[in-house]
């Protein structure tokens, strides 16, 4: 006799987080069920699949060859199941999504209206948080973002390339003499950013487009905050200069309730990505997902806005 679909759902979980308890997260349950779970299984297959110990959790040879053996047929039946669930055979199911607080909010939430319209089988769980997530371990399906690190079982696609920016409201700027270098903005008043990891305040710094970079001495502080969101509605407000990464300021440069100061100069920020988990066979829910925002900010032409130089 086969074993209980839970039994190997919890195994498998359990394989790709590496506990029971974040295993257990993912599935709904208790740890102590999860453990049972696979403890049972073991005893089925009279095999161990797990060497424990109090702080990790790691597979035994066999159980590297079972996880081999059952984990794609595995997630072929759990995407039939979730297929099933709706009427129509569309993917179903809960989508739980990672995203930045300020940046899903006004880059990805605007789509969900569309999304839905496609696929209304699919219930979105998104999570708008800055901290960084545990991909896997934490049991999402996506997440949208940058910094998480790309362990085993994670894959990553670019959605853009993010550059920083000077702004500051016409308000502020009405009467001032608007700087021709970087090294000007020292005469302003600065509306800098605090580090929530390190608790330092940020330094500013600038490149040219033909490859120069400058670093401003020590900004005039008017305000800190650790929160870009919080910056750019200063800077709205008129309080001073911004250096702002292209998402939070393209819609007042757009409006006009801002202006870009040294339109030749800017700070490359990183790059913006989507992650998820890498299985053979994606759930059909998240791979309808992945491919949904990849179309949308290709065709929205999003890398582009987001690099001005």
């Amino acid at each position: 006799m086969a074993p209980p679909l839970n039994h190997l759902e919890s195994f498998v979980q359990s394989a790709e987080s590496g506990s029971f308890s974040a295993a257990a997260r993912r599935l709904g349950l208790t740890p102590a069920a999860v453990s049972k779970n696979v403890a049972r299984l073991e005893a089925r297959l009279g095999v161990r699949l797990f060497q424990r110990s109090t702080r990790s959790l790691t597979l035994t040879e066999g159980g590297e060859r079972f996880l081999a053996q059952i984990g794609g047929p595995l997630a072929t039946l759990q995407d039939a199941m979730a297929g099933l669930s709706s009427e129509d055979g569309q993917p179903a199911g809960t989508l739980k999504v990672s995203m930045g607080q300020a940046f899903g909010r006004e880059h990805v939430l605007p789509m969900m209206g569309d999304f839905l319209a496609r696929y209304p089988a699919v219930l979105p769980d998104w999570h708008f948080d800055n901290q960084q997530v545990d991909l896997v371990g934490e049991g999402f399906d996506a997440a949208i973002g940058g910094g998480i690190a790309l362990s085993p079982g994670v894959v990553a696609r670019e959605l853009a390339r993010i550059h920083v920016v000077a702004v500051a409201a016409p308000r502020y700027l009405a009467g001032r003499t608007l700087p021709r270098h970087p090294a000007e903005l020292a005469q302003f008043d600065a509306l800098m950013r605090r580090s929530s990891p390190t608790g330092r305040v940020r330094g500013w710094a600038l490149q040219h487009a033909d490859g120069r970079e400058v670093t401003v001495d020590q900004p005039r502080p008017r305000a800190i905050f650790n929160d870009p969101e919080a910056i750019a509605h200063a800077a709205l407000m008129g309080l001073g200069v911004a250096m702002l990464p292209m998402p939070f300021v393209e819609r007042g440069l757009g409006s006009g309730a801002l202006v870009r100061l040294l339109p030749e100069w800017h700070y490359d920020a990183g790059v913006v990505w989507l992650y998820y988990p890498s299985k053979k066979l994606l759930p059909a829910k998240t791979r309808v997902f992945i491919d949904f925002v990849l179309e949308r900010f290709r065709s929205e032409g999003f890398a582009r806005r987001m690099q001005v130089a």
